[in-house]
């Protein structure tokens, strides 16, 4: 869909204006006729904002931004229109049961945000867009329970570093999505809230562990969304759901205010439709933060703007290292490889030069102790401990209480046991393993070195969304969490059977301006985007659901 630069009065006359405000008209109504006629369009959905001249199904941030500056639609508009869409696809019927819990505030703060422009104009381009967190994000006014029964009713008077920056950026916290209990797995399933299920074929997973907020975006119940990612919980939930999702450099973003699987691993990022709406929100969330010093190394890599280092030409002249290492393990992975394989092709009728490589010992390096993910394993004792005696209103004081009261899914018991088993006799093996991390850092620059590679590309998870209840095979995690290097997944195209997968571009430290503009130029050329169909049996809820806390 066509995208619009921002659209500003000043220095027009009437008469100018008027004329642009028409072809604007004309340019969204020619826009939104093309795509409704498209089969992919949700169907049975709810009723559009009120103002009914402008629907906010699947527009961009910056579309949004355009219609509320020219009067087309207000913020708590464009909230009462996600807040339908929550009620009638995840609240009644077959739910996709993503929500976990939505901001009884967001009312009044978008009220309040439409005031303000009105006033003064709006903060930037995330200026009343509704953005949904992962609820192991602490966040003001809302229970952060990790999607954890043992754990509820937990509510930190306070917002985590990148919830804090993006209030101060003007978004609307919609609410908290759904997630793999204390971000322990890949298929989003939990004590606090029961299983995700992903809209593209809601019998099956969404993928995880920010799986909750990866169907809420494909879904457009939020524009965005905030996840973490400490092996493939913000890629995996990517690839299964048609997104874009960004594994920063470690140490790019703040963990301060999220609730720790692995400080070691630990990184919360963007999640959404397009490159350029994770664009804006990496702009939002980045920085140093005196509280959480390995953003410290961030410092003197972060662009001034990172949506304005994309360019749709990026992928001419670039060097892509298609990883055959990761493309095709096991010969169940044939369906996403072939994909995988068509999205590389496509790169390269862009003007990317493609080479197959494989990097020596890479399985190896990979499949350590506990299959690569003991300093996980291991750091999940320490770090929910440390969180928990930090915050001594949690309704649990360790580890050790969560195993004894069982208020738990019993799909992450043995993982919870296993970390709990972890003592001082694991710290030499713990040591071990961040020396081979660092091996792991270093054959992989110098492949990429040696080849003269822009990027690695490979699936970011071999195999398609399995059924709920199933395990998942197939993640591709590990690469970019044990290396700390960033990567970012894109719509790479979809199965037979109508499910999305995944591309996943691997760089070099602090290369996300360039994982961002090749993603961008890939996007662009490719347009593998589009929304899962919808269904429910039962008509929309009349009332709204924060209507009750009145106007603020």
């Amino acid at each position: 869909m066509t995208e619009f630069p921002y659209f500003s009065t000043r220095g027009f006359s009437a008469r100018t204006l008027a004329v642009a405000i028409v072809a604007l008209v004309v340019l969204f109504s020619t826009a939104w006729t093309a795509f409704a006629a498209e089969e992919t369009v949700a169907e049975d959905q709810p009723p559009a904002a009120e103002n009914a001249s402008f629907d906010p199904f699947e527009q961009t941030v910056d579309q949004l931004q355009v219609a509320m500056g020219n009067g087309r639609l207000t913020a708590v508009e464009l909230l009462d229109y996600h807040l339908q869409r929550i009620a009638h696809f995840d609240q009644r019927g077959p739910t996709l049961n993503a929500v976990a819990a939505v901001n009884p505030e967001a009312r009044r703060i978008a009220q309040a945000l439409d005031r303000e422009r009105e006033q003064r104009g709006p903060r930037g381009p995330l200026h009343g867009i509704p953005v949904i967190v992962k609820d192991n994000f602490e966040t003001r006014g809302m229970q952060t329970t990790a999607g954890s029964a043992a754990l509820a009713g937990f509510a930190p008077q306070r917002d985590a570093f990148q919830v804090e920056r993006l209030r101060a950026a003007g978004a609307v916290i919609i609410g908290k999505a759904n997630m793999h209990e204390f971000g322990y797995g890949i298929t989003s399933m939990g004590s606090g809230f029961g299983a995700v299920r992903n809209p593209y074929d809601p019998s099956r997973n969404p993928g995880g562990s920010s799986g909750g907020s990866a169907a809420a975006i494909a879904a457009n119940f939020a524009s965005a969304a905030l996840g973490t990612d400490t092996c493939g919980s913000i890629r995996i939930p990517a690839a299964h759901n048609n997104l874009v999702g960004l594994r920063g450099t470690q140490g790019l973003s703040s963990r301060r205010g999220i609730l720790p699987l692995s400080h070691t691993q630990d990184v919360a990022g963007p999640m959404a439709r397009t490159v350029t709406d994770v664009a804006h929100l990496l702009d939002a969330t980045v920085g140093f933060d005196r509280q959480d010093l390995q953003t410290a190394d961030s410092f003197g890599h972060i662009p001034d703007s990172y949506a304005n280092e994309l360019h749709p030409g990026a992928l001419r002249g670039a060097n892509v290292g298609l990883l055959e290492d990761l493309l095709l393990v096991d010969p169940e992975d044939a369906e996403v490889a072939a994909i995988v394989g068509a999205a590389a092709e496509a790169m390269q009728a862009m003007g990317a030069n493609i080479r197959r490589i494989r990097i020596p010992g890479l399985d190896g390096l990979l499949s350590t102790r506990v299959d690569g993910f003991f300093v996980l394993v291991h750091d999940f004792k320490t770090d929910i401990n440390a969180y928990l005696l930090a915050n001594p209103e949690a309704p649990v004081k360790s580890l050790a209480e969560i195993l004894a009261g069982g208020a738990y899914h019993e799909s992450i018991d043995s993982s919870l046991r296993l970390s709990a088993a972890m003592d001082d006799g694991s710290r030499a093996d713990y040591l071990a393993e961040l020396d081979h991390r660092r091996r792991l850092r270093q054959r992989t620059l110098a492949v990429m070195a040696q080849h003269g590679l822009d990027v690695l590309a490979y699936p970011s998870i071999r195999r398609k969304a399995e059924p709920i209840g199933l395990d998942q095979p197939g993640s591709n995690c590990r690469l970019s969490a044990n290396s700390g290097l960033p990567a970012l997944t894109l719509p790479a195209g979809f199965t037979d059977d109508g499910l999305p997968v995944g591309i996943e571009l691997l760089g070099a430290p602090w290369s996300e301006p360039m994982l961002l503009s090749l993603g961008f130029s890939f996007e662009q050329g490719t347009r593998h985007r589009r929304p899962p169909v919808l269904t429910v049996p039962e008509p929309p809820v009349e009332a709204n659901p924060t209507e009750e806390n009145g106007d603020g």
